[in-house]
């Protein structure tokens, strides 16, 4: 979408009549403030279109320009509505995480506690991943990586399938596990 704005008119829009660039601090001015109650409908209505935690909103509402108490008002009504629920999130994030990016645990649980997340919440949302399934991931990422990987030796070309499984979050007795089961496939 593209705004004309008349020659006349640049100036008082911010613009700066010798470069021809917007003014930020100019527009910051021009700003309004967002009340709570506008805050609050702004953070609802991404918390319907997506999961988002605690720390992600608080991010949100302080890039608006809320104070900390407007924003604790906020995301305790948010969290009261069901906007926003921590558990709902981790056990989303951890899906998602390890079926589409296929993540390992130890990875998931660290972007987790960059999200300041409770340990409780993460541990239930990964015990929800079936071992079955994390090692048939594994396995696949490890037999897809191998296949590209050129080494010298088997200690090397098993070391760097090690650091792979590891670098994508996966413990190191689960990886051993997938390499001395089907080594055979590996070579």
């Amino acid at each position: 979408m593209i705004i004309k704005i008349d020659k006349d008119k640049r100036h008082e829009a911010g613009h700066d009549k010798l470069t021809g660039l917007c003014n930020p601090e100019h527009l910051m001015q021009k700003m309004k403030e967002l009340t709570t109650q506008e805050a609050f409908n702004k953070a609802a209505a991404c918390c319907s279109g997506a999961e988002y935690c605690l720390s992600d909103i608080q991010k949100k509402l302080d890039k608006w320009g809320l104070g900390a108490a407007q924003q604790e008002e906020v995301l305790t009504r948010l969290q009261a509505e069901k906007f926003i629920d921590e558990a709902r999130f981790c056990r989303c994030f951890v899906r998602d995480k390890f079926r589409y990016n296929q993540w390992g645990r130890i990875k998931i649980m660290q972007a987790l506690r960059l999200k300041n997340i409770p340990d409780t919440c993460c541990r239930e949302a990964l015990a929800e991943i079936e071992e079955e399934e994390y090692l048939c991931v594994l396995r696949k990422l490890l037999q897809s990586k191998a296949r590209s990987v050129k080494a010298a030796s088997d200690y090397e070309h098993n070391g760097k399938l090690i650091r792979f499984g590891l670098s994508r979050g996966f413990e190191m007795n689960a990886i051993t596990r997938c390499l001395h089961v089907e080594e055979e496939d590996f070579t």
